[in-house]
């Protein structure tokens, strides 16, 4: 095998790949990078999980495949000097690697021991845009459970309907949903959970351009295309809460907040909260004014945030970090604020119908002033 490659592609491609590269596992050849060079150049990582592939432009002497060992073959990579790189493995996988003055040689294996990638359907794709595919994501990943009691709530879930896609994560204490409405229906219904740790590699792949992703549904795996890069994630397995029910409807308390505002005020009030013992904040709704305040071991802190109605003054706990974690990636300028009781969660939508999300965060009970 030989090829030439100029070292910012490949470095590119080895940086995406190596992402599902085993740190450790018994079967060694996980541990390197599998490189096959035909047209172009393909590298993957695989850890029995997830698997990455990623095709870069190469000019290719000699077809071939192998695996290199991907720590010392990145590092190398990394440290060459600009411009083209060439690289050729020989009958006894031994790899010489030239980029101008410098020249290394390392030791590669057959590619024969290489697991082969789940085989996932390859009927009809459902496209979205990379921006779109990546707000799914980053919008409600944050609420994911880490409680392997429940696996199927360590990941998101994705519902597919004719004309839209929804993300769902759920830990127990919070819900957080987005929705993006396609603009070419789906064609078909689908509904699946994907492992945080795999949606966090296809987050790191996605650009904030509107090109297009795609993603297909195996039996029990996924795929996911973005650009030249393919990742393949196994899927969770298990009943997902039935998060329709539990988000409450028709609330009688409806306010409106600015979200940088009501960010602020949270997280200045979060600096009297300990991690360790996670004391409620106190919020008091009350007619254009919303009052938070703290008490705890630390100190003491109380803010004042401006609103738009009544909340009746309904006295209300919540776990700070919750709410500053919702408002966070609230992508519009205000938030309607949905209230039921004192006992009830509190759930943010939009203000119009440029946005599609509900974030929900359940109430922790507070002693009496």
């Amino acid at each position: 095998m030989r090829f030439t490659c100029e070292k910012s592609m490949l470095l590119q491609g080895l940086n995406i790949a190596s992402r599902t590269v085993a740190q450790k596992s018994s079967l060694t050849v996980l541990e390197g990078i599998l490189c096959k060079a035909g047209q172009d150049l393909n590298l993957t990582g695989y850890n029995m999980e997830t698997a990455i592939s990623c095709q870069i432009e190469a000019e290719v002497f000699d077809a071939g495949e192998c695996i290199l060992p991907a720590r010392l073959f990145g590092d190398i990579i990394r440290r060459l000097p600009e411009g083209p790189v060439t690289v050729l493995v020989d009958e006894n996988y031994k790899v010489s690697i030239r980029a101008g003055y410098a020249s290394f040689t390392i030791s590669a294996e057959a590619s024969s021991d290489y697991p082969e990638l789940p085989d996932v359907n390859t009927g009809r794709s459902v496209q979205i845009p990379q921006n779109a595919l990546k707000n799914l994501i980053s919008g409600t990943i944050f609420a994911v459970s880490d409680n392997q009691a429940r696996p199927i709530h360590t990941g998101v879930k994705f519902e597919v309907e004719e004309n839209s896609v929804s993300a769902i994560a759920v830990d127990g204490f919070r819900l957080a949903r987005r929705t993006w409405h396609l603009e070419s229906p789906a064609g078909r219904t689908l509904n699946f959970v994907v492992p945080a740790a795999g949606l966090k590699e296809v987050e790191k792949i996605l650009t904030d351009s509107d090109e297009e992703a795609s993603f297909t549904l195996g039996p029990k795996h996924i795929l996911f295309q973005i650009g030249t890069s393919i990742l393949i994630c196994r899927l969770l397995e298990g009943d997902f809460l039935d998060w329709r029910k539990v988000v409450p409807a028709n609330c009688p308390v409806k306010l409106v907040a600015n979200v940088s505002d009501l960010a602020s005020s949270i997280e200045r009030v979060g600096l009297i909260v300990s991690e360790k013992y996670k004391s409620p904040v106190r919020c008091v709704f009350s007619d254009q004014v919303l009052q938070l305040r703290t008490n705890t071991t630390i100190g003491a802190a109380e803010d004042r945030c401006a609103i738009a109605g009544d909340g009746k003054e309904l006295e209300i706990g919540f776990n700070v970090r919750y709410l500053a974690d919702a408002l966070r990636v609230v992508p519009s300028e205000e938030v309607v604020l949905e209230l039921t009781n004192g006992l009830s969660p509190i759930v943010l939508t939009p203000v119009d119908d440029k946005h599609d999300f509900a974030y929900m965060v359940l109430p922790v009970r507070i002693k009496n002033s």
